[in-house]
C-alpha cells in the first residue's frame, strides 16, 4: 500500500524546490541586468555608475549563494551560470579600464568554464573600446588592446576545447581578433 503521507512531503518538496528556483531565475535576471548595465556605464566612462551597478549585481550572487546552501542542486539552473558569466565579463572589464590588467578567477571566485566564457565575451568589449578609441583619436590604446586580444587567444589556443558554449565563445574570440586587426591596419596605413 503507498503511503499518502509520502507522496504529500514528495510534493512539497518539489513544490519547494519549483519556488527556489524561481527565485534563482528571477535573482539572476537581475545580476545579468546589472553588468550589462554596468558594461554600458563603464562605455560611457560612467565609472561610479558602473561600480555600483557592479557591486548591486555581486550583492545579489551573494544571494543565490545563500539559496544554493539549501539546494545545491539549484545551481546548476541555466539562467545562473549565464548570469554569473556576464558579471565576470563586467566585473573584468570594468578592471581593466580601470587597472589595466585581468583578474584571475580567484579574484571573483568563479570556476573555470565560468571565468573563460566571461573573458571571451569580454574580449567583444575590447574591440568596443578599441574602435571608440580610434574614433576619439587614441590609437595607443586601440593598438595595446589588440595586443591584448592577441595574447588572450594565443593562450586560449593551447586549450584541448570540447564542443562546449565555451569553445563557442571561443570561436568569438578569433574574430574579435580580426576586427582589431583590421584597425590596426588602417591606423597603421593612415599613419605611413
Amino acid at each position: 500500500m503507498l503511503s499518502k503521507k509520502l507522496f504529500l512531503e514528495l510534493r512539497n518538496q518539489m513544490k519547494a524546490f519549483d519556488e527556489m528556483r524561481e527565485e534563482v531565475i528571477i535573482v539572476s535576471r537581475s545580476v545579468l541586468k546589472d553588468s550589462k548595465a554596468a558594461i554600458y556605464a563603464c562605455h560611457r566612462a560612467d565609472m561610479k555608475g558602473a561600480q555600483e551597478l557592479l557591486d548591486s549585481a555581486k550583492k545579489n550572487i551573494a544571494k543565490l549563494n545563500t539559496l544554493f546552501k539549501k539546494d545545491a542542486y539549484l545551481a546548476t539552473t541555466g539562467a545562473y551560470s549565464d548570469a554569473v558569466e556576464e558579471y565576470t565579463e563586467a566585473a573584468l572589464y570594468i578592471h581593466y579600464v580601470v587597472h589595466k590588467d585581468i583578474p584571475t578567477p580567484k579574484d571573483w571566485n568563479v570556476d573555470a568554464d565560468i571565468y573563460l566564457g566571461g573573458l571571451s565575451d569580454f574580449t567583444g568589449e575590447l574591440v568596443r573600446k578599441a574602435v571608440n578609441s580610434v574614433v576619439a583619436g587614441d590609437f595607443e590604446t586601440a593598438l595595446t588592446i589588440k595586443d591584448l586580444v592577441t595574447e588572450i587567444y594565443n593562450e586560449m589556443l593551447l586549450f584541448d576545447w570540447r564542443n562546449t558554449p565555451v569553445r563557442k565563445k571561443f570561436d568569438s574570440i578569433k574574430y574579435n581578433l580580426e576586427k582589431l586587426e583590421d584597425v590596426a591596419l588602417k591606423i597603421k596605413f593612415k599613419h605611413n
